[in-house]
């Protein structure tokens, strides 16, 4: 072969092996999110929260079959009275013999109304009252502000991002419920003895656990139920709360596109729900009887522990600012409270929370 030939040949050659390697298949470089150098990233975010329920339990109080809390009056030594019109409880000696000296009644009407040397105790509920009534599950608005903080990167694992997130977020509640029942009125008696040839203390006596006084016997002799008509309750009642939310926890973030990652956190979450409600009930007797009127309220605070799980989806606009959209479930128990009479709960065992929010990187 002469040089001239030669001399063709090369530029031949070498432009067939620049096309080669032009066509053959190169390994794509692996995804990163389009703000290379962040480590840092603030999110705040409008937040909806959904499957959070309130509600109020045994409206009308001792009138309501469920009702345990007892009468609103107290013996000597804070016991509650068992009875509307007095009490029977145990003493010191725990009823030694059958009888007991931690006792008291409030009429004169009482004493032998059954009998010779018996007293009676009454107390009235009203079965036709539902154990609870609902304070709405309506979604509610509250906002967040997350940080996430980078640790590292795994770029054997789909150049996967790991790290710490923490966050805090607010959200009100206001739940109230406006409403009548009809229901019956039931009078349960129970009728006590006392030992024949004594005179029971003049009413309203009030008898101590650790006595000594006058003794009656400590279980009735006799139960009776009775039903004394109808009733309309008529029953208000409002619920004002603040949730002040913090969670801590790892995340993950992997990148789908060069804008586009997914972000998945988990951890412990606290909840603080600052609260205050007011109620009032008023029972209206069939038939024009007198109706009697009560209420309560008060304020009350506390502490709720459990865990959340997250996931978002971040679009990066450009290096710094970013769109989240994101899911979070939350479990940080019931918040209960007893106020002044009747108990509020709020339901945050299986709370469900929709973020929309902003993101910068730096």
């Amino acid at each position: 072969m002469n040089k001239n030939q030669q001399a063709w040949l090369l530029p031949i050659a070498g432009t067939l092996l620049l096309a080669t390697a032009a066509t053959t298949p190169q390994p794509p470089p692996p995804l990163e999110r389009d703000s290379p150098g962040a480590t840092n990233r603030i999110t705040g975010s409008l937040r909806f929260g959904m499957n959070i329920r309130g509600k109020f339990l045994n409206p009308g109080g001792s009138l309501n079959p469920n009702y345990t809390g007892g009468s609103s009056r107290r013996a000597p030594g804070g016991k509650r009275f068992n009875y509307d019109d007095g009490y029977v409880l145990t003493d010191i000696s725990h009823n030694f013999g059958g009888q007991t000296w931690n006792w008291g009644y409030l009429n004169p009407s009482q004493i032998n109304e059954s009998g010779p040397n018996t007293i009676d105790f009454h107390h009235v509920t009203a079965p036709g009252l539902p154990g609870e009534i609902p304070a709405g599950d309506s979604p509610y608005l509250g906002a967040e502000i997350t940080y996430n903080r980078e640790l590292g990167v795994k770029d054997n694992w789909h150049h996967l991002h790991y790290g710490i997130e923490a966050a805090v977020n607010f959200m009100p509640f206001d739940m109230d419920y406006a409403n009548g029942v009809n229901t019956r009125l039931a009078s349960h008696t129970d009728t006590y003895s006392y030992t024949p040839g004594t005179t029971p203390p003049g009413a309203p006596y009030y008898g101590s656990y650790g006595g000594p006084g006058f003794v009656i016997g400590s279980s009735p002799i006799n139960s009776f139920t009775s039903f004394s008509g109808n009733a309309n309750l008529q029953g208000r009642y409002d619920l004002n709360a603040y949730l002040w939310g913090f969670r801590l926890g790892p995340y993950l973030e992997s990148p789908i596109t060069k804008k586009l990652s997914l972000h998945v956190s988990g951890g412990l979450s606290v909840g603080i729900v600052d609260a205050t409600c007011y109620w009032s009930e008023t029972l209206i007797p069939a038939g024009g009887g007198t109706p009697g009127t009560t209420y309560g309220g008060g304020g009350n605070t506390q502490v709720l522990w459990g865990y959340y799980l997250s996931a978002d989806a971040t679009y990066q606009l450009n290096d710094r600012w970013g769109l989240d959209l994101g899911v979070q479930y939350q479990d940080i128990g019931r918040y209960r409270h007893n106020f002044g009479g009747r108990t509020a709960e709020l339901d945050l065992s299986q709370s469900v929370f929709v973020q929309l929010g902003v993101s910068y990187s730096f």
